[in-house]
């Protein structure tokens, strides 16, 4: 192998390879470090093993960024349906799960499978279990690796965040960026499930495995799907999206028992049952029972006063916890913030004070939502960068 390229992408992720396709088309000679051992690892566990490839809803406000309008050329230029296209021309077979996620019939594999394999008719080398250990410039890049010295004109930092560190995920994109100038936004875990305070877990914490369909709200954003609980407080999909916008210490907002008026229910069945028992018409009984015992203590519907089913009514549409904070970037999908945007330009996501140098992916502070939307963010940065190198 030559030790000089036109372009060297670093992550054999989704947004690197896609990268590496679109530059190796072009007829750059292109080379992907990975430092792992195969390509597209957080890929193959994505979506419980089927890849959540994209979402057919895909636009610039379900992504989170300090310069939200960032995002919106390099989304528009590569849409959905585009890579939907790519799936077709391999033949790999999908359905829509829900709200607008589409998911390989298969396995994940089949995706890394068709990456890989756009990569080879491309003519893109890559390595594997190769570690970068220092990165110079001066007229190219100079790269110091396990593998020996590479040199290239064009530099592409695809090494993803620091969520799920098991699957090898490291600072290194971030390492690099501040070596070169850049600056980063606020750091921290994305998708991931929430804690509980004492308080609330020795209640909830044996309902570990029971979920609820509900709407949950923080900072004037709201989400409805389900919630989990776990051993050590909230997941389930309305958890994990809140998440991106909940900040330490403040409150969310949970209504368990969406687009019902119970107000309403409760004046059509003013029986002697007990309000626990009632309420398991709608929710799940393990759970009413701990929720009263913590909130409401449970008495014969009858006897409820109508300001007391006022209380009631606001207490199930408007649960309010204070989370003692997330399980952390063990659990957590994805890392919120990255690469400062403001120094890199939205359309071929270069460094603008360094030439021949780019980011793209998980590693730039754009986050999006649980659903395929992070995949989708992964194919458009790395289509608008491969197509400038």
């Amino acid at each position: 192998m030559s030790n000089n390229f036109e372009v060297i992408v670093i992550g054999a992720g989704a947004a690197g390879l896609f990268c590496a396709i679109e530059a190796g088309k072009r007829g750059r000679k292109v080379l992907v470090i990975e430092r792992e051992e195969k390509a597209g690892k957080k890929i193959l566990i994505s979506g419980g093993g089927r890849c959540n490839f994209t979402n057919i809803y895909s636009s610039p406000d379900r992504f989170i960024s300090d310069n939200p309008h960032f995002a919106i050329s390099a989304l528009a230029r590569y849409t959905p349906q585009d890579f939907i296209s790519l799936v077709k021309k391999h033949d790999i077979k999908y359905h829509e799960k829900k709200l607008g996620q589409l998911f390989c019939d298969g396995s994940s594999k089949q995706i890394v499978d068709m990456l890989l394999k756009e990569c080879k008719d491309a003519g893109v080398e890559i390595i594997y279990n190769c570690k970068v250990a220092n990165i110079s410039k001066s007229d190219n890049f100079i790269l110091i690796t396990s593998h020996g010295e590479f040199e290239c004109e064009s530099l592409v930092i695809a090494s993803g965040g620091i969520s799920i560190p098991k699957m090898g995920a490291t600072d290194f994109g971030y390492s690099i960026a501040k070596k070169f100038g850049l600056k980063l936004t606020e750091i921290k875990p994305g998708l991931v499930p929430l804690t509980l305070h004492k308080r609330e877990l020795d209640v909830f914490g044996s309902l570990s495995g029971v979920s609820f369909d509900a709407v949950v709200s923080c900072n004037g954003v709201s989400f409805n799907e389900s919630v989990l609980f776990t051993h050590r407080g909230l997941s389930g999909p309305a958890i994990l999206q809140i998440s991106s916008y909940w900040d330490g210490g403040k409150e969310i907002v949970i209504d368990i028992l969406p687009g019902i008026d119970i107000i309403k229910e409760i004046e059509n069945n003013r029986s002697a049952k007990q309000l626990n028992k009632f309420l398991s018409l709608y929710l799940s009984q393990r759970f009413i029972d701990k929720w009263c015992e913590m909130y409401f203590p449970s008495r014969p519907v009858n006897k409820l006063s109508p300001k007391d089913i006022i209380i009631l009514s606001e207490k199930l549409h408007n649960w309010k916890i204070i989370p003692s904070g997330t399980e952390g970037y063990e659990k957590a999908e994805v890392t919120k913030g990255g690469i400062d945007t403001d120094g890199l330009s939205s359309k071929t996501m270069e460094c603008k004070k360094v030439k021949g140098l780019y980011f793209i992916g998980e590693v730039v502070d754009v986050t999006g939502w649980l659903g395929g939307y992070n995949f989708q963010w992964a194919w458009a940065s790395g289509y608008a960068c491969g197509n400038v190198l």
